[in-house]
This record gives C-alpha cells, structure tokens and sequence, in this order.
C-alpha cells in the first residue's frame, strides 16, 4: 500500500508537488525485470521507478500534469507490459468449457461472455475476499486473461492447479501490452490498424497493425484503466518497440508514465490492487458487486460456485459494514492513502480509511477514495481526514470524479 503522506514544499508549482508526490509512491528494489519497451522508454527521457518488480516509466519529461491533461484531451500511451497475460483453452477445444472452469475461481458470468468480447473480474480466495481484478476476453478459441503485475505468479499458479483437468493454461508472460488512451485514440490508431474503428467498448479482435517494416500480429480490446476511450495493444515481445513507435509517430500521441496513469484512474473511481482492493475486500465491500453477473447471483442460472461465494452471496443480500466511497476534499490538500476518516471534526469517531488520495489535475481538486461504514455512504456525507495532526472535512462523492468517454 503506498504511504499516507510526502513532504513536499508548501511553495513548490502544482506540477512539481505532482512530481514529488508521485515518485514518493516508489521504493528502489534488486533484481529488477525489464519491459520490452524498456530501451524505447529511456531514449524518450523516462524517469524510470522500480514498480511490481519492474523498471517502469513514472514520467516522460513532459512531466506528470502535462501527461494527466494530455491523455484527458488527446492522447497518450502507455507501457503496461509488465501486467501478465495468461492463455486459457478447455482441452475439449469448447471455449465454454474453459469459461464453465473459470467460473469456479472468478465470480463472474463468463459462460455467457461473446466471442469477440470481454468482462472485467475478481479472483476471491475462500474468505471472499479479492485476491487480484483481472480483464478476460473470449476470444472464440480460447480465454484471453490479464492479470495485475505484483500477482501474476500467483495467478498463474492457482489457475492451473485448478484447471489443469479440464484446460491448458499458458503463460504468455514475454508479450508486450500497451494501452492507447484519450479521446484521440481510435483516429491515432486507425491509419494504423483500420479495424478497430468498428469496435466498441470491450470488444476484443486479434488482427494486424501496420509498422515500419511491416504488419504486425496483435490482439486489440477497446477499454482502459482511465476512463477515456481507447485501446490495449498486445503483441509479441520482440514487436513491441515496432509497434510502439508506429503509434508515437501519430499526431498527439505521447508517451505517458505510471504517475499520470495512476492520478488518471483515480479519477475515473478505479480500484489499484493493493490499495483499493485486497485479500481484506471483499467484492460488495468494494462496491464492485456490479462485476458478479446475475447468472452467478442467488437464484442465478449458475449461483455461487467459486471460492467464497457463501460469503459474498450472504453480504450481497443483508449487506455489509463497511463500503468504498469516493470523497472530495475541501481545500487545496490532497489527502492520502492510509489517511484516517472520522465521523467528527475532532477525531473522537474513527469510521474508515482513505485507500487513494491525489491531486485530480482534471477535476481541480484532491480527490480520494476509501472505506467508511455503511452508515455514512450517502452522497454528500460530512467526514474528516487526520492529516498531520488536523482534520480535514471531506465529502462522499458519486465515482467517477471525471466523466468517462468510453464508446458504447
């Protein structure tokens, strides 16, 4: 989880407050991997930041506002190749079948999922509670997955000790994946790649992007992690930087860092594993209950049958404790996670805790999300923030802070 607080200079510009604020969220570690994209990212200037066991790219010398504001106006890309890609085919060669043996590890109607299409998911361990959030595609053959970065091993690991009978579960963990983001997204990437101009909001192909020296093989989803329209690119590793370049070489695309893409989501009211969401969350709990489709509710064509599902089902019918809200903060100070929430102004009432706090470059305000108890999770709810040694009034807010520009 990353920490509550940073010192930064009360006199310091927005954009470098941004800057000190963001790279305090990375520690150095040993035994770093390296993206496919890792030479292209230092030759664009990146500031690259140890992350999920990962030299990553924090920031581009356009700097974390310039990049927040340019993917909310235009365009930008992302390298998110250190995200695990795992391939899932039912040995019978029936995807159905490889949907029917997910399901009995994700709470979601996979079954059901189309061809062609692809549905976000919670991995739940016994307890109910959320072991990684992943993104799963039918892609007629087989199940397309992509898992977060810190838990792909894992992932990988509990999915074929489960499946292993009945699937062939493949690691495609050297793919390259980049993620186009921004209202220009589709006219960056269709000179490039004219299918993807048909396809709407999580819908999946796999199809061939023009490159300098030729087309390239790629598996393209319209969806994201910052609610704006765009697309994720995966292709092979040794593709990656040919594929990367042909983009950048679109008008308005520019290459964007972990920063911007952490203050992005935030702002569309999306969970990051570790802070929002873990093995202490459970899906109602985290206000996702939206992901559980109504065939794996109670009553459902196929109710239950995943780790958990007893809990989870009970909580989804009597409800729960506690649940994640968003919140706006009064003032210029960005509150964050780890922040203690109170019912009072002077702290007596401990009620929750921010788990994502930021400076929203789009909204103009410090924006957070976190958990308070179920009885001050109505919109407008008064609630205070300790920040070094004060407390800050903040009010529960509808998520996303931003309005989101997905093609539907």
């Amino acid at each position: 989880m990353f920490p509550a607080a940073f010192c930064v200079e009360p006199g310091a510009s927005a954009s470098s407050r941004l800057e000190i604020e963001w790279t305090g969220l990375f520690r150095m570690s040993d035994s770093l991997q390296r993206t496919p994209l890792y030479d292209l990212n230092l030759e664009l200037g990146a500031k690259m930041v140890p992350f999920a066991g990962f030299e990553m790219p924090i920031q581009f010398p356009a700097g974390l506002m310039a990049e927040h504001l340019h993917t909310r106006e235009k365009v930008g890309l992302f390298d998110v190749s250190h995200m695990g890609q795992i391939r899932i085919a039912a040995k019978s060669g029936d995807v159905k079948e490889a949907a029917a043996a997910l399901e009995t590890l994700v709470p979601a109607d996979y079954v059901g999922l189309a061809a062609g299409r692809q549905r976000y998911g919670l991995l739940t361990n016994e307890e109910g509670g959320i072991l990684d959030d992943l993104m799963v595609a039918n892609m007629g053959h087989d199940l397309l997955v992509v898992v977060n970065a810190g838990c792909k091993v894992q992932d990988a690991d509990r999915i074929e000790k489960a499946l292993s009978d009945r699937c062939v579960v493949t690691r495609q963990f050297d793919r390259g994946l980049m993620a186009l983001q921004g209202p220009a997204a589709e006219a960056a990437l269709a000179p490039l790649c004219p299918a993807v101009k048909d396809m709407r909001f999580m819908d999946v192909i796999e199809t061939e992007l023009a490159t300098a020296t030729g087309p390239v093989k790629v598996t393209v989803s319209r969806s994201g992690y910052t609610g704006e329209d765009g697309f994720e690119i995966g292709c092979a590793g040794a593709d990656s930087e040919k594929v990367a370049r042909a983009i950048l070489a679109q008008p308005d695309v520019l290459p964007i860092g972990l920063g911007a893409r952490d203050s992005l989501r935030l702002e569309a009211g999306l969970c990051l594993y570790g802070n929002d969401i873990d093995v202490t969350t459970t899906p109602v709990e985290a206000s996702l209950g939206w992901a559980i489709q109504k065939a794996r509710r109670e009553g459902g064509a196929r109710e239950g049958g995943y780790p958990g599902a007893e809990v989870v089902l009970k909580q989804t019918c009597d409800g729960v404790s506690r649940k994640r809200v968003g919140l706006l903060v009064e003032g210029r100070a960005p509150v964050r996670a780890g922040a203690k929430l109170f019912a009072d102004a002077e702290g007596q009432k401990e009620i929750g805790m921010v788990t994502s706090g930021a400076f929203g470059p789009s909204v103009k305000a410090p924006v957070a999300m976190g958990y308070v108890a179920s009885e001050y999770t109505a919109l407008d709810t008064p609630v205070f923030a300790e920040l070094r040694g004060k407390y800050v009034p903040l009010h529960v807010r509808a998520m996303p802070f931003v309005a989101p520009g997905f093609k539907r």
